[in-house]
């Protein structure tokens, strides 16, 4: 195994975890955030964004890490959406003010991963 294919398969754990967790434990995903309860659509939200778009993401990494040619351009893509979520979350606090510790956490953990998938992709 790679270099390529360690750093995709690390977050690709890391995203099968998340997407499980949000599945099986919706609830706790957000009382992380100070929300602690949630509504039957706010737990089908969780369980979709957080759960079933993170399973969706680990399986593509391992495909990714199985040879596919698509790798680079996966990589990135995914890199690029990570990026993506840190940048929403300081566009957040421009708007609503500096939040607590674990959104700025969670912006840490995008950009240290999605940083991970783009040099992944560009290798």
């Amino acid at each position: 195994m790679c270099d390529v294919d360690f750093a995709a398969g690390g977050v690709a754990a890391f995203f099968l975890a998340m997407g499980v967790y949000a599945l099986m434990w919706p609830e706790r995903v957000l009382q992380r955030f100070g929300t602690p309860t949630l509504t039957r659509d706010g737990r089908n939200e969780v369980r979709a964004v957080y759960g079933g778009f993170g399973v969706a993401v680990a399986a593509v990494l391992a495909f990714a890490v199985s040879g596919a040619p698509e790798a680079p351009g996966i990589l990135i893509a995914l890199g690029v959406a990570l990026i993506g979520m840190a940048v929403g979350r300081l566009i957040s606090v421009g708007i609503d003010g500096f939040p607590g510790f674990q959104p700025w956490l969670y912006l840490a953990v995008e950009l240290v991963l999605g940083g991970v998938l783009i040099a992944a992709g560009t290798f």
